[in-house]
């Protein structure tokens, strides 16, 4: 017995296990592609720093997407850091990233200075930083440029210098000063070591390099993994400044990593685990921000083209099956880039329900079509019918040598939904009488139906119907509820419940009297059934029922007020129409031309008792300054009748009324001026 529920124990919780862990995961496509567009969007074809010109054009080329009008301004400013003496060493690594990628025409005396200045870096750098930004600029500088010495003749003590800051954990320290240690240090750490490794003048020493693979064992004994399978890093978060989130500390392991075994040998790294990073990666979907998705991107590549093991991708190009339509189940296999898989075969091992501890096992392999390199299911298992379903697949070698170059995690579970039509049957509507029917009728569901019926607060109404799936199996939609409306809006809502495939509810009306308020008149009965399985859900009017209610006892509850319909408060609302007044007549042109002239008239006369008076210029003064504000004061005359014309024209009070009072107070100004010097040249004569 005891043998027994151990073995029920085991089952159950291996069928949970599996259930947790269905998920489904899909490689890089065209949705990134996008992404990348958008958010790698350069202002005016440069972009902010180099280090994100190099994030940008990394990402663009492992998706493929070729921007050739980034590369002159981005080379200009590329050659303009490569060139400056006072650049820091941060700088001139971003610089010598970008130039990898665009090949800009760098100064080789320039690259030389460099790399001399790289290596006094190296032989100054007190901080895991410092390392990392030399030695990186010494390994681009040897990638780009052969005739430069970048050798590093101490390497084997340069590596003891770094491995000082690492921990017993596996993480590693940014500096001897810090004592925190960090995830994100530790990626930082085995990228430098490889490129130290690959910058040595001799041969480093294996128990070094031995030394080096256990820490990386011991880093991936932190690491943590979600319910679908994902494996990831995340950083102890020490402050706000150094702390790293999980997408980019795991991101630096996984360089880290990659760059390490491409330079020191394969890793004894499990291949569930490896699977489960890439997983991690893929999981995230398309980033919203330019650095997530470079880290993604970049990550992903590194797994791609590593030393350690290839993930591989199982998916489905489609999770959701009908069998209305007789839909096969397709699965397709691709790197984590969405590059072709190599030689393989795709066998479903199990098929898990989600409501049954069972598991039928069936290994059974896919037809493979290599056209469109997809693995094809052509029936469903037997027993399988409308719900929603696990299924167990496995990715099959028949060359050894590629089951340890690539990772496939071992059985890969993925969820499965199965739609199909639901047969409604046996559905009837009647009233009762105590125990008893007084009177029934039958319903077309889903159909055209529409019954009338009657009844008081002493009897019952009863429906039923059975659900069942096309393979004949008991169906228990998401929804099924039972409606009842009254005739002034007032709506209840009661739940169908069910015993197997049989649904069933009885309303006794007498309970009910309060909850209908004691509304007697008609009732529009309604039936809802549905669920994302079922492809003929439906929401189907029955037809109605004169309800008579006793009359209602003092102070009973009213019904609520009825909810404003949001059409009829947010809608359109009725057209305005304006009625506007009938012009009122005008006199003819001939009279307006007379009252124009009329208006002249006065300016006429003006003119006129100027010449009368003798207006002359003999006392307009002749000194530069007295006559320059006597300029301004005649001009500042004429610009306020020039801005009468304009009123008269186009402008509104308003503005007029501003402008006149700046021209006034300029007036003042000068005219003051002008009329004192006048005063003063008058009393000068008469005193002389």
């Amino acid at each position: 017995m005891a043998v027994k529920l151990g073995c029920i124990l085991i089952l159950l919780l291996a069928v949970a296990s599996i259930c947790e862990a269905a998920a489904v995961f899909h490689p890089i496509s065209e949705s990134h592609r996008s992404a990348a567009l958008e958010l790698f969007s350069a202002d005016g074809g440069s972009f902010s720093s180099l280090e994100e010109a190099y994030e940008a054009l990394r990402t663009f080329e492992v998706l493929g997407i070729h921007k050739s009008d980034l590369k002159e301004q981005t080379c200009s400013s590329v050659v303009d850091t490569l060139s400056t003496s006072s650049a820091n060493i941060k700088d001139l690594y971003h610089a010598l990233r970008v130039n990898g990628i665009l090949q800009c025409k760098a100064n080789k005396a320039d690259i030389m200075g460099i790399a001399s200045r790289l290596k006094v870096a190296v032989k100054d750098a007190t901080t895991l930083l410092d390392y990392y930004y030399s030695i990186g600029g010494l390994l681009l500088i040897k990638d780009q440029s052969s005739e430069v010495d970048i050798l590093l003749e101490n390497a084997e003590g340069i590596i003891r210098s770094i491995k000082a800051l690492s921990q017993s954990d596996g993480r590693w320290r940014f500096s001897s000063n810090n004592p925190e240690s960090s995830t994100y240090a530790a990626g930082v750490a085995f990228e430098t070591i490889s490129g130290v490794v690959s910058l040595a003048a001799s041969a480093i020493d294996e128990t070094l390099i031995g030394t080096l693979k256990k820490d990386i064992v011991k880093l991936f004994d932190s690491i943590e993994k979600y319910d679908d399978g994902a494996y990831y890093f995340d950083d102890k978060h020490i402050d706000a400044s150094t702390h790293q989130g999980p997408l980019s500390a795991t991101s630096a392991v996984v360089r880290g990593l990659t760059t390490f075994a491409s330079t020191s040998g394969s890793l004894s790294i499990p291949d569930d685990k490896i699977l489960g990073l890439a997983r991690f990666f893929l999981g995230i979907g398309t980033p919203g921000n330019s650095k997530d998705l470079y880290y993604q991107i970049d990550s992903l590549s590194c797994l791609e083209n590593n030393r350690v093991s290839v993930p591989l991708i199982l998916s489905l190009p489609a999770s959701v099956l009908s069998l209305t339509s007789k839909d096969k189940l397709k699965v397709k296999v691709n790197t984590v880039l969405g590059s072709s898989a190599p030689s393989l075969s795709v066998k479903l091992m199990q098929v898990f329900s989600s409501g049954s501890k069972d598991a039928s096992v069936l290994k059974q392999e896919l037809r493979f079509d290599p056209v469109e390199a997809i693995h094809t299911l052509d029936a469903l298992p037997e027993g399988v019918d409308v719900g929603e379903y696990v299924f167990a697949f496995e990715i099959v070698f028949s060359d050894p040598e590629l089951k340890r170059k690539f990772a496939t995690g071992g059985r890969t579970k993925v969820p499965v939904h199965v739609t199909g039509i639901i047969k409604v049957g046996s559905a009837k509507v009647a009233v009762l009488e105590g125990d008893n029917v007084e009177s029934e009728k039958k319903l077309d569901l889903p159909g055209k139906t529409d019954v009338s019926l009657s009844a008081n607060h002493l009897q019952k109404l009863r429906l039923s119907f059975v659900l069942t799936t096309p393979f004949g199996k008991a169906f228990k939609p998401h929804q099924a509820f039972l409606k009842l409306r009254h005739e002034t809006g007032a709506e209840h809502i009661f739940v169908v419940g069910n015993s197997g495939n049989q649904f069933e509810i009885t309303l006794d009306f007498l309970g009910l009297v309060e909850k209908f308020f004691y509304l007697s008149g008609q009732y529009a009965i309604e039936l809802t059934v549905g669920d994302a399985a079922m492809e003929n859900s439906f929401l189907q009017p029955l037809g109605s029922i004169e309800l008579d209610m006793p009359t209602a006892p003092e102070k009973t509850t009213q019904p609520p007020a009825l909810a404003v319909s949001p059409y009829l408060r947010y809608g359109p609302k009725a057209e305005i129409s304006h009625i506007f007044r009938v012009p009122e007549k005008r006199p003819s042109q001939e009279v307006s031309f007379g009252f124009l002239g009329l208006v002249f008239v006065p300016f006429l006369a003006f003119l006129v008792g100027l010449l009368r008076l003798g207006v002359n210029l003999k006392n307009f003064p002749t000194s530069a300054v007295p006559a320059t504000f006597a300029i301004l004061f005649h001009g500042g005359i004429a610009a306020v009748l020039l801005l009468y014309v304009f009123f008269w024209l186009k402008l509104d009070l308003f503005t007029t009324l501003k402008t006149l009072g700046l021209l006034g107070i300029f007036l003042m100004f000068v005219g003051h001026n002008t009329l004192s010097h006048l005063a003063s040249t008058s009393a000068k004569l008469k005193a002389a």
